[in-house]
C-alpha cells in the first residue's frame, strides 16, 4: 500500500477539541449528512474567510488544517468552532499531508461519513455544487472522485489570473485526474492509502492513477465547482507556479505506482524539447550551416499560433494564452530540474509558495 495519511509521521496538534464545539455546531441540521469537509490553508486572510461561509450553511462537518500560518487563519477558524488542526512543521510539509490529517480527523470525529469534499482555503464552493457531487457518487458506485468547474474569481484582474481560468477549462467526462479541489468516496482513498505524503507537488494526479488502478472511475462535471482566489499580478508568481507544474509532474512520476504514465512522460518531454533540443538543434546547425539556421525559431511563434488556435475566447485571449503556454515550458524545466537535484518536500513547497 502507497504511503498515504496512514503512515503520517508528524504528530499534529489538534486545536479544539470535538467535545469543545458549541451546541450550535455539533448539534445544528446539516443539508447534507454523507458528507464532510477537509479545508486546508496557509494565510489565506479574507479568501480563507470566503471559504468558510460558502461552507457554513451547508454542513459543521469541517476540519481545517493550518500549515503554519502567521495571520489569523487559525483563530477564525477557531471563532467559528470548526475542528482546527495545526500541521506540525517539525516534519517536511506537503499539501498532501496536509489532506491527510485533516481527513484522518474527520474520520475520526465523523465516522459515518460517506464522501470527504477537499477544498484550498483560496477557494469558496458554490451554492448547488456539494449536492450535486454526493447525488453523483451515490448514482455511480464506480466513481472514486468527482470535480466540477472551477473558476478563478476575479481573471479580469491580471493576464496570470485569466490563466489560471482558462487552466481550469476542461471537458467534462472521464478524466484521468483532478486538482485540489474535488469529492472522493471515502472508502475508495482509504483503500489506496489517501494521498502520498512525500509527493510534495502533483499528488493528485499520483492519487488519481492509484484510483484508478484499483478500478475507480475519475469524473469532471460540467457543474460550477468553486471560485479559486489566484491573486497572482506579478511576473514572478506565475513563474513559480510553472516551476511548480514541472516539479509536480516529475514528482508524480517518479512516485506512480501503477497505472498509465504515457501522458505523464509527454509532459516531462515537451519542456525539453522546447528549451533544450531546439535551441540545441539551432546552435549546432547555425554553426555548420550559418545564418539559415535561424529559421528553426519560428517555431517558436508558430508553436504559439497553435496553441492559439485551440484555445477559447477572443483572438487577443488566444494569443495570449498561445504565448504563455510556450512560455511557460522554460519555469516547467526549472520545476523539473529542482526536483531531480533533490529538493523535494518542504524546500519545494515553501518555494513554490507564489502568494507570499
Amino acid at each position: 500500500m502507497a504511503s498515504g495519511y496512514r503512515q503520517g509521521s508528524g504528530i499534529e496538534r489538534l486545536a479544539v477539541q470535538p467535545s469543545d464545539l458549541p451546541v450550535s455546531m455539533t448539534d445544528g441540521p446539516d443539508q447534507l449528512t454523507s458528507f464532510g469537509v477537509v479545508v486546508i490553508g496557509r494565510n489565506e486572510g479574507d479568501r480563507l474567510r470566503a471559504c468558510f461561509d460558502s461552507l457554513a450553511l451547508l454542513t459543521s462537518r469541517i476540519v481545517y488544517v493550518d500549515s503554519g500560518s502567521t495571520d489569523r487563519s487559525m483563530q477564525m477558524a477557531l471563532a467559528r468552532g470548526i475542528v482546527t488542526i495545526a500541521l506540525d512543521m517539525s516534519v517536511p510539509f506537503t499539501a498532501a499531508r496536509a489532506r491527510n490529517r485533516g481527513f484522518e480527523h474527520l474520520r475520526q470525529k465523523w465516522p459515518e461519513i460517506t464522501f470527504v469534499q477537499f477544498v484550498d482555503g483560496d477557494c469558496a464552493v458554490l451554492d448547488g455544487w456539494l449536492p450535486t457531487a454526493c447525488a453523483f457518487l451515490e448514482a455511480n458506485q464506480n466513481v472514486a472522485c468527482v470535480c466540477g468547474r472551477l473558476r478563478e474569481r476575479f481573471p479580469e484582474r491580471s493576464v496570470y489570473n485569466r490563466l489560471c481560468d482558462a487552466e481550469w477549462n476542461r471537458p467534462p467526462g472521464v478524466t484521468s485526474s483532478c486538482g485540489g479541489i474535488a469529492m472522493m468516496r471515502a472508502a475508495s482513498f482509504e483503500a489506496v492509502g489517501g494521498f502520498r505524503d512525500d509527493v510534495a507537488a502533483g499528488e493528485e494526479a499520483e492519487l488519481c492513477s492509484r484510483l484508478r488502478s484499483q478500478g475507480g472511475a475519475v469524473w469532471r462535471l460540467a457543474t460550477p465547482m468553486a471560485l479559486h482566489d489566484a491573486s497572482m499580478y506579478r511576473f514572478g508568481q506565475w513563474w513559480i507556479r510553472c516551476r511548480r507544474t514541472g516539479f509536480g509532474t516529475a514528482n508524480s512520476l517518479s512516485s506512480r505506482l501503477s497505472g498509465d504514465r504515457g501522458t505523464d512522460f509527454r509532459k516531462l518531454l515537451r519542456p525539453w524539447v522546447w528549451c533544450v533540443l531546439l535551441p540545441l538543434i539551432t546552435t549546432l546547425t547555425f554553426v555548420f550551416e550559418g545564418p539559415a539556421a535561424l529559421l528553426l525559431l519560428l517555431l517558436y511563434p508558430t508553436q504559439i499560433m497553435r496553441n492559439a488556435v485551440s484555445a477559447q475566447g477572443s483572438w487577443s485571449e488566444r494569443l495570449e494564452r498561445g504565448f504563455f503556454l510556450t512560455l511557460g515550458k522554460f519555469p516547467e524545466l526549472a520545476g523539473q530540474l529542482q526536483f531531480w537535484r533533490g529538493r523535494q518536500s518542504s524546500a519545494a513547497a515553501t518555494s513554490f509558495d507564489y502568494k507570499s
